[in-house]
């Protein structure tokens, strides 16, 4: 997460915005006290000067009303009394005359020039028409200072006679306000400095909680439960404080209940033997489990977020909205022509109760060893069918040449009931292959073992073969001269020997050669029967061991065989612990080769 830097800060902020707040007010109050105490001083200023402007005027017009005498000293008297008014702020006195608007006195000694000369200022002129007070704010030309100029009319029993023009120096106003306006301004920098130190304290109690929940926050998203934030009071923050320790608590508690569930789905996932596909709300592959991955032979990671039609193969039978609509199950056949491949897919929609579609689940299973079973089955039933329908039709067939008269033939009645005699041991030993079979595939089957010296066994079988066995039909031994023990149902043993070396029997040419031979090696005895036979296609090799399985079905049924020999010897062998497998040339002749488990002995010598 990116730190937040000091200028970003909610602490900077909360300063920032109580300083400001305390400026703007301060402001605020310091422009309406200065502008108000500047009136008030500009005010206080006029009204004195108007004041002694009342007085003046009095002594003025006693003078301007007199009579004159033999020696008028009027304008001296004027002089006397203009100069006498002009003291502190005030810089010059003028005394006018009206109508005639000239200057009868003025109280400016270096300016006596302008008496009995015509006055040219004409707010003079406005106060004597308007018969008012006439004031104006302005800027001396020679030293830059302010100055207020006041014309006042004066009257004499209700007639304006004259008017006073006073020049003052305000100046000294703006200098007070100037020097009020730095008192005002250093005690604003002193409160907001000491409002400044306030607020970063004030902020501190206010954002220290604050930061410890963000650091809390923080540890929440890394995962981390257990940093607790301070409470430091009970007010709302202390309130905020305890209501996100209770939140962390129950937030803990919820991230350890989902771990758990996930740890259970993830563990259900991992070990389940079907496939699992979960889509988002798009069709879009967000979980796969591990079998789904290897039935569609895919990876894991490149199929996320892949859309689940193009995963399955649907692009050119289904979209993702048509999925969502499928109640049953969808066969996937990826067989090829020697491989068969057969996936089931069983479709559940995520559905709020709302009806929102979240997505969809898929599950994958394997049916392609049921399909299988299911066709060998079909097969085997046909086969069963097949096998006993052949030698009943014949039974019947000749059955009813018997009993249409045949039987008193002394020639051929014999023959007939021979041939009848013939099928019907041959449905005999079909039976009875099917029930051995049968009770085999039963959970009940058991083999009754025991410890045989197996060079023994193999010997005494091979040597009852040998007195029956034509004579143009040579048998070879290869087997060693010690005793290997081995642990084994004698009689399942000795049956399944038997089928192996009737099978090279009949198979075998004129001047044919079968060879035994038996070794130990790696913790197995092997028993190998070598015939010079026609030979297994290399094809047909793996099948030979199938139930009903005949590579030349003329030639067996010829010779008498079920097609169940090697598939019960195979049986049998498995349940032994060991296996069963042939070798052969077309042409030259087939190899039965099986293993039985075996505990190493002394070494002997070879035959």
């Amino acid at each position: 997460m990116r730190r937040v830097g000091f200028f970003k800060s909610i602490h900077l902020k909360f300063v920032l915005v109580y300083v400001l707040l305390i400026l703007v007010a301060m402001q605020i109050i310091g422009v309406y006290f200065v502008r108000q105490l500047e009136e008030t001083l500009i005010t206080n200023f006029q009204t004195s000067l108007k004041r002694q402007v009342t007085m003046l005027s009095y002594n003025l017009v006693e003078q301007m009303t007199k009579e004159k005498g033999p020696e008028d000293t009027r304008e001296e008297d004027i002089r006397k009394i203009l100069r006498d008014f002009a003291i502190a702020d005030i810089t010059e006195v003028r005394l006018i005359e009206a109508p005639s608007l000239k200057i009868i006195g003025t109280s400016e000694e270096n300016d006596q020039g302008v008496v009995g000369q015509r006055t040219p200022e004409l707010r003079i002129k406005r106060a004597l028409v308007l018969e008012e007070e006439q004031s104006d704010i302005l800027i001396d030309e020679k030293n830059g200072h302010r100055i207020w100029a006041l014309a006042t009319p004066i009257k004499s029993e209700r007639k304006t006679i004259g008017a006073i023009y006073i020049v003052a120096n305000i100046e000294s106003v703006f200098e007070q306000m100037k020097t009020i306006n730095k008192i005002l301004a250093t005690g604003t920098a002193i409160a907001l400095s000491i409002t400044a130190l306030l607020g970063i304290l004030l902020a501190q109690t206010i954002t220290r909680p604050i930061t410890d929940m963000k650091k809390q926050a923080i540890a929440m998203a890394k995962g981390n439960f257990s940093r607790k934030v301070k409470v430091y009071g009970y007010d709302e923050i202390g309130t905020l404080a305890m209501t996100f320790n209770n939140l962390t608590k129950k937030l803990q508690e919820a991230q350890a209940t989902t771990e758990g569930e996930r740890r259970k789905l993830s563990s259900v996932l991992a070990y389940m033997t079907d496939g699992v596909i979960a889509t988002d709300r798009r069709g879009r592959v967000i979980v796969i489990n591990e079998p789904a991955a290897n039935m569609l032979g895919v990876s894991r990671e490149t199929v996320l977020s892949q859309p689940i039609v193009s995963l399955l193969d649907f692009d050119d039978t289904y979209t993702f909205d048509e999925l969502l609509e499928v109640k049953d199950s969808i066969i996937l056949d990826y067989s090829t022509k020697h491989d068969p491949y057969i996936l089931r897919a069983n479709l559940s929609v995520i559905q709020k109760e709302t009806g929102f579609v979240n997505g969809l689940i898929v599950v994958l299973h394997d049916i392609t060893e049921q399909e299988k079973i299911d066709a060998e089955r079909r097969e085997f039933v046909a086969n069963v069918s097949h096998e006993l329908r052949t030698p009943l039709t014949t039974m019947r067939s000749y059955l009813e040449a018997l009993a249409d008269g045949v039987m008193h033939d002394p020639v051929v009645g014999p023959q007939f009931l021979n041939v009848a005699q013939t099928e019907t041991e041959r449905m005999i030993r079909l039976v009875n292959a099917l029930l051995q079979l049968s009770k085999m595939d039963s959970r009940d089957y058991r083999l009754s073992k025991e410890w045989v010296d197996f060079t023994d066994f193999l010997s005494r079988i091979i040597d009852r073969f040998e007195m029956t066995k034509r004579e143009n039909v040579r048998f070879t031994r290869i087997l060693p001269r010690k005793s290997l023990f081995v642990e084994i149902d004698g009689d399942k043993m000795t049956q399944v020997i038997d089928n192996i070396i009737s099978n090279a029997l009949k198979y075998s040419p004129e001047g044919g050669e079968v060879i035994f031979t038996l070794f130990e090696e790696n913790g197995k005895i092997t028993v190998s029967i070598k015939d010079e036979g026609i030979g297994i296609p290399k094809e047909n090799l793996e099948k030979i061991f199938d139930r009903f399985y005949r590579v030349d079905k003329a030639r067996t049924r010829k010779l008498g065989g079920t097609g169940l020999g090697l598939a019960i010897a195979k049986e049998m062998v498995n349940a032994h612990g060991g296996n069963i497998w042939a070798t052969s040339e077309e042409g030259k002749g087939t190899q039965i080769i099986l293993t039985l488990p075996y505990e190493p002995s002394e070494e002997g010598e070879w035959s």
